[in-house]
């Protein structure tokens, strides 16, 4: 079995076939931008954004062979390193030049710290393409690796470089404002410290919030905490989710996701949502709710 540099051994046919049969794509999958294109849109479609494994007491893992098994096998979502994980081995197998590069969420406020707290892929094809289902509400389709502005549906994407760095600025509903990244080639295990220090830290939002976010073919919804938000061409808006049984009956219908005992979070859930609302209240620094 080949082994490649960066998310792990070649996945095998039985494997690529349950990742397509989870996406719900069929047909060729040649090495080409149009299956780029629709295997990086269908991933976000079907597999959601969520962080639920911190709150549920279990450790996230960047093993290429666990994170294929919770993502398609047991039908869960996952985090960036998770995310991009499953889908840089998947454009690996199928013959995809991919490279894995260390991003940087929040830099602004987090400074050093904030490197390597994302995952981020580069596929290079008739030129570079950035690659990145791990962001939960960033662009449903790759982005050239070219400074300008990129519309996709009713959303709004910027590219920029700062010398040896790169941006990608978020669309204006974004959750986080963009990431950075340099294009030095890295490999999963190089995110061992992050990944481990944002699902222990106290200070990490990961560790403070649930989330949950997914594609839709009109936007996106999300649920962090109690409060689910749903973005389409008309706006946003907002509900509060009032109790166990709502939550996880939203969990189940808006991200596909049916977790035994997730219901037993909801206190948490709940007391962070009251938290956050008393910070919008008095004006406090808030790291969402």
């Amino acid at each position: 079995m080949k082994e490649f540099r960066d998310g792990g051994a070649q996945l095998s046919a039985q494997q690529l076939d349950r990742y397509f049969a989870r996406i719900g794509v069929s047909g060729p999958r040649p090495p080409t931008l149009a299956t780029l294109r629709a295997v990086h849109r269908a991933h976000l479609l079907a597999i959601p954004y969520e962080n639920l494994d911190i709150h549920l007491g279990l450790r996230t893992t960047l093993d290429p062979e666990a994170m294929f098994t919770k993502l398609v096998d047991e039908r869960r979502g996952g985090w960036c390193f998770e995310m991009n994980g499953v889908l840089g081995r998947v454009l690996e197998t199928l013959g995809f030049n991919v490279r894995y590069l260390s991003g940087a969420v929040g830099r602004a406020e987090r400074g050093w710290r904030a490197q390597g707290n994302h995952l981020v892929l580069l596929v290079t094809l008739d030129r570079p393409w950035i690659a990145d289902v791990g962001f939960g509400d960033g662009f449903l389709t790759p982005l050239p690796l070219e400074p300008g502005s990129y519309r996709q549906d009713f959303l709004q994407y910027h590219v920029t470089r700062d010398g040896p760095r790169w941006r990608v600025h978020n669309h204006r509903y974004g959750g986080a404002d963009g990431f950075d990244f340099s294009l030095t080639p890295r490999q999963l295990d190089d995110f061992a410290i992050q990944c481990l220090e944002l699902q222990t830290s106290s200070e990490s939002s990961f560790v403070k919030s649930t989330v949950c976010e997914r594609h839709t073919p009109s936007g996106f919804v999300m649920l962090r905490s109690a409060t689910l938000r749903e973005v389409t061409a008309g706006g946003a808006t907002t509900h509060i989710v009032q109790s166990a049984q709502e939550f996880d009956r939203v969990l189940r219908e808006r991200f596909d996701l049916a977790i035994p005992g997730v219901d037993t979070l909801w206190p948490r859930v709940w007391e962070r949502h009251l938290q956050w609302t008393a910070e919008q209240a008095t004006g406090a620094p808030s790291t969402g709710p």
